[in-house]
């Protein structure tokens, strides 16, 4: 009462001490009703939004499959063995308990004893394993304090890729051991190991988020993308859609409960434009005898661009890359001679030797400066000024026919001169050399071939001469190559080649729609006269057909295998001299039906080291049906008989 009775008078000073005393209570007052009543739901979802975790779950990547759905690609399921830290909070207590001294230590002594505490009771389940036979590797302690502080709430991975009897071993007697299971995780893997392997290309690890993907997660579980080749080119597609689980942790960090938000949405098959069997067959036969072989096969329809075989050696296994690759495997691929990372077939540059003579022999008919049964002599040599070219044909007389089978270069240099560099050059742009196929995205190089530009400022007879034979300012790819002999075998169309035929969804049925990359699509048209075209396919078929052709190693009989084969050298800094070796062909004469082209490093000749090579393709192809492959592929899968 005494205060009330003293702000009854006028002391004014107290009146306002005690207006501002009570101003202050209904501020705090409104404050608190403000936090508890007001703004309550808002802290609730701050708490519950610091005890989540979100965790990326990865997708199941879809599968790759050749024309016949025979498998080159697919995610089968792994089983790893876990640890679920969480679960031995009281066997980490109780081990501190005992390791525990008596007098106190400093925080961060304190620590590295709890970690190596824990170290203890894991390395004891560990030991334990082992005594089951089921060879864990061994865990150090560095490892188990980066995951403690890193991923508590993940479970660790003891060991990745248990065999089923290793699994049947768990059950049956390390069951009762405390915070471990067996978790079904996809892995990539490659049923046909190094077949195809630079079409397929191969994954690394990466978890980080895809372009409409959220980027941000606590954790992320292991996934991987493609780096190279069709898993690189068509990744999107295969890698699906990540999916999204919530974890709620403790304030310690350990997972305490789990909740899926969005399951993980499968990606996409690709099915390939190529066959299994015939990649396989061409792959045996570039490799036959053999097997640190350099080189490429293109197996290709000339009828629609279908490449069947896409082969270059030598190879690697992409199984090898997953989860990691070995030191070893490393240096062999790292090894600078062999290199058998590069896809030989469209990501390497030759000269293309005597092969280069169809483009020559084309634009000389074409302009009507060659006539084929005339004839040039051959001395043995080309005189060019003070220079000489040297001729492997034999000296004599040789019209078309016969300078074509012995690949004469007298001839050809001749004709090349009459002809003129310029329609030399015409006929070469409309074969598109020194252009991508676009075969593979992002994995082809150009070649290199002149312009009518650099022949206008600095070119020479010599120059000319040198191109006539495949040599000088060009440069090649076999997928090139193939899709230059595949335009002779059907007649002058240029096609664009396709590997890819369609990307279905997975879990496919025969009515799902599908995106499809149409077959045949013509990317010129030579238009060259019919009755030219059929005096150089005559010559292909001479140049294997007769016992004086240089690709006479390739015949198959009953086959009529048309061919051109070709030799150039390049050089390797001052002095050392290598031989790029060449076959091309298509098979058969009348109805071709399939284009081979064989491409060696360091080969001895085209006819020698390329021509068997096709000639046990063409030998398999001869006896191979394909209908008959895809039709018992079908059988296969869906159970059914006729």
């Amino acid at each position: 009462m005494l205060i009330f009775d003293q702000l009854k008078k006028t002391d004014r000073p107290l009146q306002v001490l005690s207006a501002l005393v009570l101003l202050g209570l209904l501020v705090l007052l409104g404050g608190l009703w403000y936090v508890q009543v007001v703004s309550s739901q808002r802290y609730v979802e701050t708490l519950r939004n610091q005890s989540f975790r979100s965790v990326r779950i990865p997708a199941i990547r879809g599968q790759i499959l050749d024309r016949n759905r025979e498998l080159f690609a697919e995610s089968r399921p792994n089983y790893n063995l876990n640890l679920y830290l969480e679960e031995l909070r009281e066997q980490f207590q109780q081990k501190w308990g005992e390791i525990r001294p008596k007098t106190k230590l400093a925080r961060a002594a304190r620590l590295q004893l709890e970690q190596y505490g824990r170290f203890l009771v894991v390395s004891n389940l560990v030991e334990q394993m082992n005594g089951f036979a089921l060879d864990v590797p061994l865990l150090t302690e560095a490892h188990l304090h980066r995951h403690f502080t890193n991923k508590l709430a993940l479970p660790m991975s003891l060991m990745e890729n248990l065999s089923q009897e290793q699994i049947a071993r768990f059950m049956e007697q390390g069951g009762s051991l405390p915070a471990m299971d067996v978790e079904i995780m996809p892995v990539r893997t490659y049923p046909q190991a190094t077949v195809a392997a630079h079409v397929l290309g191969y994954l690394n690890r990466d978890n980080s988020s895809a372009e409409d993907e959220e980027a941000f997660f606590n954790y992320r579980l292991p996934d991987y993308m493609g780096k190279a080749g069709l898993e690189s080119s068509f990744d999107r597609a295969l890698r699906g859609r990540a999916g999204v689980k919530n974890m709620l942790v403790n304030n310690l960090g350990y997972r305490q409960s789990e909740e899926l938000v969005a399951p993980a949405e499968p990606g996409h098959n690709v099915v390939l434009t190529l066959d299994l069997q015939i990649q396989r067959e061409a792959e045996r036969a570039l490799r036959q005898g053999n097997p640190n072989q350099r080189g490429a096969v293109v197996v290709m329809d000339p009828n629609n661009g279908d490449i069947l075989a896409l082969v270059s050696a030598p190879s690697f296994d992409p199984n090898s890359f997953i989860p990691r690759m070995t030191q070893q495997e490393w240096a062999r691929l790292d090894d600078e001679t062999q290199r058998p990372m590069i896809n030989r077939a469209t990501q390497e540059r030759y000269p293309p030797g005597s092969i280069f003579k169809i483009v020559v022999a084309l634009a000389a008919l074409d302009a009507g400066t060659l006539r084929p049964n005339e004839s040039v002599y051959n001395p043995g040599s080309f005189q060019l000024g003070k220079r000489s070219i040297h001729d492997t044909a034999r000296p004599g007389d040789y019209n078309f026919r016969r300078a074509f089978k012995a690949s004469s270069n007298t001839y050809f240099i001749t004709h090349g001169l009459r002809c003129g560099i310029r329609r030399i050059i015409a006929m070469g742009n409309r074969f598109h050399l020194g252009e991508l196929t676009s075969v593979l995205s992002r994995q082809e190089v150009e070649g290199e071939f002149p312009t009518l530009q650099q022949v206008s400022h600095s070119w020479s007879d010599g120059d000319t001469a040198n191109l006539s034979i495949g040599q000088g300012p060009i440069t090649v790819t076999p997928i090139q190559m193939a899709v230059m002999t595949s335009a002779i075998a059907n007649g002058g169309k240029v096609l664009w080649p396709r590997v890819v035929m369609s990307i279905e969804p997975p879990e496919f049925r025969p009515d799902d729609p599908k995106t499809e990359f149409p077959a045949g699509r013509v990317r010129e048209d030579l238009n060259i006269h019919p009755q030219h075209m059929n005096v150089l396919r005559e010559a292909m078929l001479a140049d294997v057909e007769d016992p004086d052709g240089t690709g006479r190693r390739a015949a198959v009989p009953g086959m009529q295998v048309c061919g051109k084969t070709g030799t150039a050298e390049v050089k390797h800094g001052h002095t050392r001299v290598d031989q790029i070796t060449w076959f091309v062909s298509f098979a058969p004469f009348d109805k071709p039906r399939y284009t081979v082209v064989v491409m060696i490093e360091s080969g001895v000749s085209g006819g020698s080291s390329c021509a068997p090579v096709a000639e046990q393709i063409y030998r398999f192809l001869k006896n191979y049906d394909p209908a008959a492959a895809k039709e018992r592929k079908t059988l296969a899968t869906t159970g059914g008989s006729r």
